[in-house]
């Protein structure tokens, strides 16, 4: 009789055992399972899906400021193409040097009406000259806002009996304003000089 109790007991402790661990089993795969799928919908949440000619493509989302120094870089180089790539069309000119005003301040501005005013672009249409930029360097300062920015660069004056290389070095800051279809990185570049713009190189043609 006092077996039977026994046996009675430890089968209960075994059963007790086993209902323990298959419980907390239990837990662990319910918590593993909703940290996986608060994972997921954070994965999705930040995961934007874009049909580029019939091919899904992924685009991720991320804090800006890990994109800072290669927005600030392409804000700078982008300027640089469109305010310095010229060719002797007033409308192409016009059209160009527009699209380089909404990236930059007044100081821009004020460079653009010096060159106007000194007849540099009436040059350029009347004696066929196109002029072209090529970006070598884009130095950004990210560690002091606003951003201090060094560009380096050359720039390829075609004539019709010459082709000029010149070596172009400008400065100045950006400060972050609201991103737009104009100014797609929300950047403005302000207090923009030009610190060297000299001959390097003539060719004849």
């Amino acid at each position: 009789m006092f077996t039977k109790a026994k046996n009675i007991d430890t089968a209960f402790r075994h059963i007790r055992i086993f209902t323990l661990v298959v419980v907390c089993g239990s837990l662990t795969f319910c918590c593993f399972a909703i940290y996986k799928s608060y994972q997921l919908v954070q994965t999705a949440q930040g995961t934007v899906y874009i049909l580029a000619e019939g091919k899904v493509l992924d685009a991720y989302a991320s804090q800006r400021r890990e994109n800072i120094p290669v927005e600030a870089r392409d804000h700078v180089a982008t300027f640089h193409r469109l305010f310095f790539t010229l060719d002797p069309d007033d409308k192409t000119i016009a059209a160009n040097v527009s699209k380089a005003l909404y990236l930059a301040d007044a100081s821009a501005k004020q460079q653009y009406d010096n060159l106007k005013e000194s007849g540099y672009y009436t040059g350029i249409i009347s004696g066929n000259i196109s002029q072209q930029v090529q970006i070598d360097s884009v130095q950004v300062d990210i560690s002091v806002y606003p951003y201090h920015f060094r560009c380096i660069g050359a720039q390829r004056i075609i004539r019709p009996t010459s082709i000029v290389t010149r070596k172009l070095i400008t400065e100045g800051y950006l400060r972050t304003v609201s991103r737009s279809d104009n100014n797609p990185h929300g950047f403005l570049i302000e207090k923009w000089e030009t610190t060297e713009n000299k001959d390097i190189n003539i060719q004849n043609r």
